[in-house]
């Protein structure tokens, strides 16, 4: 899966916008103004940061060495996959249909009306 994969992905969710808020390299996908998904579009260190529950992130970080704690984010809430190829597209998509969840959940009723999930 690549960086347009990905983009192209997180742009198909329900509400979802994206933007660069913190830099130019810096893609972050957002739901009702919630951020779940940040794509790393700098050189060298193309990778994708999700939210996650804390069990699960610790778990992937065990399991998949292209999972780390989410760089510049809460490390108890967020991973960071690095975007190489040894992770599975499919548990890619997985994770970030989880942080879409874990945002849309978090929100008022109302919200997530609007989004007729």
């Amino acid at each position: 899966m690549n960086i347009e994969d990905l983009r192209e992905y997180c742009l198909s969710k329900p509400g979802t916008t994206e933007g660069f808020p913190f830099n130019d390299t810096a893609l972050v996908f957002k739901v009702a103004d919630k951020m779940y998904a940040l794509l790393d579009l700098s050189e060298g260190n193309k990778g994708i940061s999700l939210k996650c529950e804390p069990e699960l992130a610790l778990s992937l970080r065990e399991m998949y060495p292209a999972v780390t704690p989410g760089y510049h984010f809460n490390k108890k809430h967020w991973n960071t996959v690095k975007i190489d190829g040894s992770v599975p597209s499919s548990k890619i998509i997985e994770w970030i249909n989880h942080s879409y969840q874990l945002v849309v959940s978090g929100l008022p009723r109302n919200k997530r009306e609007v989004l007729k999930l």
